[in-house]
């Protein structure tokens, strides 16, 4: 293949951003082994690029390529100079040329339909077992009923995940009338093996993926089957993939796209080609799937971006290429990674908001506007009084988004939190003690409209407290003021009174329903209403706080609409407001369920803790998360070998130790090929310890899927280098003994784990009759 004599300077040599923790420069090539003649070779391309004139080999033609590959020399020099100057795809021509031939070529596919017979067959094995809702099903099964139903819900992730297990349910059959209320609930005759097969099936696509991600990386198809065989026969991503859960949609996606990233960079010697495109376009869609599902997915947008960037830096430094190709090459990023995305997700919203168009209990999150379209809402097609009157029954809605309804209940603030007064929170569903009643300050209820600059008093309808604040300062925002409920049947003091404020409005406005921007300015203090959103503790049932703000600017926490409107004497009686249940003053925040543990980042590595899918006594059937123990410390202790291999490497290419061509690639891998893998799981796994949000064991599956492809890298080129210990034959033997035991090891492991997966009976592990007794090998274990 022709090429440009002139090689990409050692800045350039890695391309896919090696690792984080080492920043070596000039690892490979000429101006680690002949520093003489990397000084010269130095010159002759500075003197090239001054006078801008492209030299070319005898017999090369022009290059198609924007980047440069390596000439195919028989020299001991510019064979080491071939890993130095190959193309950012990633590998040179010839060694593409070795691997591809048609015995390897062979080799592969088979080992691929391998792979993916195992992955298909260890997930979609006893799928319908067990017949109950195990887990978070109780959720993201009830979610896409709700999608097969077109009621309207809110939830804390992206709808795409929810939406396609709604799909997958109902093209096989299953009518969305399962309720899906708790764990342990009988599924009975209620189709539910389309929802579990969907997610076993795009959890079944992983261990494939992998595969090859990591022969793209590694050329290597003993690297690649390593990680393959890790991942489909790890016990926790099997247990992950069998139920209806986020997590295989996530991890399908977070996949799809890191394959397509590394197929894209190979694609870089043909640039604008139709796999070119091919590929861009894929990554696109796949980083908007993954963020489509879970926020989570942010982190693999994170690591397509880093290698992108690095990529048109690269770009940008090749003097060959024009200003004008450079600008073609950012805007299709630009579009295949950026714009495409974008577009996809709001897509997914937007189709999420059209399917949704019936009532229900995800209503409240959003705005009195946005209700009044939803079929079987009280605010559809409702007929109410235009306009605020006194002695109407009214509820407050904030405007800020999941601000919620002004709120109260029986119970009181506990001692040592202001004033041991009723509780007032804002709640996010609708519920009777969201109802208050509007009066005159001069308890007056004449069929008059409320105006601006009207002083009210607003007593809550059920408990008949009135709307209350002081000077005592509120349970979370401490520079704030407390909201209470105080007094009886209408009865109770000057700090009871506030002002009505029609935003942006004038004296003698008259207050409009679900249309007008209203604040309450409190007359004794000179506060003002406000939702904070901030979650009180148990005490306050986990609802949002409610304060009264010295801070006067107009912001949507302080601003307020009236979405029910109640006044028989005014007009015709309002419709009869939908009962919702009250689910004992709760809501759906984020707090551990029953027999459930909450972990931390450091518990994930080294398997401290797994999670209960099924049952926690004898007598249930017993389904235990947790990863394969030999797989995930393998993978632990893959992470710190793989450390240390790039160290003594880049020690030795630092120092000029000679290295046959089969090193330099075995270098060239672990520090690209690896580097972005260790890239990869780092950015999935570091954030989490900055997070003050809840945590399970399961969050740390997505870093699993880089760790065992690090572990597949890693371990294949510690074995590849058995030469450097013993001689042939022992090298071989060595080579092959430790690729045997390897399989053997994992084979084993997952013999003895699988019930985990695949579901327990009888004693617990701690009973020397239990089948799984002497495996218990950590206390933290519950199997």
């Amino acid at each position: 293949m022709s090429m440009r004599t002139a090689q990409p300077h050692c800045g350039r040599r890695f391309p896919l951003i090696p690792s984080l923790v080492l920043n070596f420069s000039c690892m490979l090539g000429n101006c680690v082994r002949i520093p003489k003649k990397c000084v010269a070779q130095y010159k002759d391309e500075s003197s090239m690029l001054r006078n801008r004139r492209g030299q070319i080999n005898s017999g090369e033609q022009s290059p198609v390529s924007t980047h440069h590959e390596s000439t195919q020399e028989n020299t001991e020099d510019d064979r080491l100079s071939e890993g130095d100057s190959q193309s950012l795809n990633g590998t040179s021509a010839q060694h593409d040329q070795g691997i591809y031939s048609p015995k390897n070529e062979a080799q592969s596919t088979a080992f691929f339909l391998l792979v993916v017979f195992l992955a298909f067959s260890t997930r979609l094995y006893k799928i319908m077992e067990p017949p109950h809702v195990c887990w978070d099903e109780t959720h993201f099964g009830k979610m896409g009923s709700y999608y097969i139903n077109r009621t309207f819900f809110f939830d804390v992730h992206p709808p795409l995940g929810k939406m396609l297990i709604g799909l997958a349910g109902y093209m096989t059959g299953y009518d969305g009338t399962y309720p899906f209320l708790k764990p342990g609930d009988k599924y009975e005759h209620h189709n539910y093996w389309g929802m579990r097969g969907f997610c076993a099936s795009l959890g079944s696509c992983l261990p494939p993926f992998a595969y090859l991600t990591v022969l793209e990386l590694s050329q290597s198809s003993t690297a690649a089957l390593i990680t393959a065989a890790v991942l489909a026969f790890d016990t926790g991503c099997i247990t992950i993939s069998q139920y209806i859960l986020l997590d295989p949609i996530l991890m399908f996606f977070i996949m799809g796209a890191v394959l397509s990233m590394v197929k894209f960079n190979r694609q870089r010697y043909r640039p604008f080609s139709a796999p070119w495109w091919f590929w861009l376009v894929l990554t696109g869609v796949n980083l908007s799937g993954a963020l489509g599902v879970k926020f989570v997915g942010l982190f693999v947008i994170l690591l397509v971006g880093m290698n992108t960037a690095w990529d048109l830096w690269s770009l940008l430094g090749d003097l060959h290429l024009s200003l004008m190709d450079f600008g073609k090459h950012l805007l299709s990023r630009v579009f295949g990674l950026i714009l495409l995305p974008l577009f996809l997700y709001v897509t997914i919203f937007a189709v999420h908001f059209v399917v949704l168009n019936k009532s229900g209990p995800g209503d409240g999150f959003f705005s009195s506007a946005f209700q009044s379209r939803l079929i079987g809402n009280n605010l559809h097609n409702a007929s109410m009084p235009e306009y605020l009157a006194y002695g109407s029954i009214i509820t407050v809605k904030n405007l800020r988004i999941a601000g919620g309804y002004l709120h109260s209940h029986w119970h009181l603030y506990p001692e040592g939190v202001g004033a041991k007064q009723q509780q007032v929170t804002a709640y996010l569903h609708k519920d009777y003690n969201n109802m208050w009643l509007v009066h005159r300050s001069n308890d007056s209820d004449e069929p008059d409209l409320v105006r601006h600059g009207d002083i009210i008093r607003l007593e809550h309808k059920e408990t008949t407290r009135n709307l209350h604040s002081h000077l005592h300062e509120a349970p979370l925002t401490k520079k704030h003021f407390q909201v209470t409920g105080y007094g009886i049947n209408g009865t109770g003091d000057p700090n009871d009174l506030w002002q009505v404020e029609v935003c942006g409005g004038r004296k003698g406005d008259l207050v409009k329903v679900l249309r007008s921007k209203v604040r309450f300015l409190h007359r004794a203090t000179g506060c003002v209403l406000y939702s904070s959103g901030k979650t009180l503790p148990k005490w306050g049932w986990e609802q949002v706080e409610i304060t009264c703000s010295p801070y006067l600017k107009e912001t949507p926490n302080s601003q307020w609409n009236i979405e029910d409107h109640i006044n028989t004497k005014c007009t015709p009686p309002f419709p009869h407001l939908k009962k919702i249940n009250n689910n004992n003053c709760g809501n759906s925040g984020l707090k551990p369920k029953d027999n459930e543990m909450s972990s931390k980042p450091w518990h994930w590595p080294i398997n401290y803790q797994g999670l209960r899918f099924s049952g926690v006594n004898e007598t249930e059937y017993r389904v235990y998360l947790l990863g394969n123990p030999v797989i995930w410390w393998l993978n632990l202790v893959s992470l710190g070998l793989y450390v240390v291999m790039v160290a003594v490497a880049s020690l030795a290419l630092r120092r000029g130790v000679q290295l046959d061509k089969r090193r330099i690639e075995h270098c060239r891998v672990l520090m690209e090929g690896g580097g972005l893998l260790l890239l990869g799981w780092f950015l999935h796994y570091v954030p989490f310890y900055t997070m003050g949000r809840i945590l399970y064991y399961h969050h740390y599956f997505p870093a699993m899927l880089f760790s065992s492809m690090l572990t597949g890298i890693t371990l294949d080129t510690l074995l590849q280098s058995a030469d450097l210990w013993l001689r042939p034959p022992y090298s071989h033997w060595l080579l092959r003994g430790g690729q045997a035991m390897l399989f053997l090891a994992i084979l084993d492991s997952f013999y003895m784990f699988h019930p985990l997966s695949y579901g327990m009976r009888g004693p617990l592990a701690h009973d020397p009759d239990s089948t799984m007794a002497g495996l218990k090998w950590m206390d933290s274990w519950e199997f």
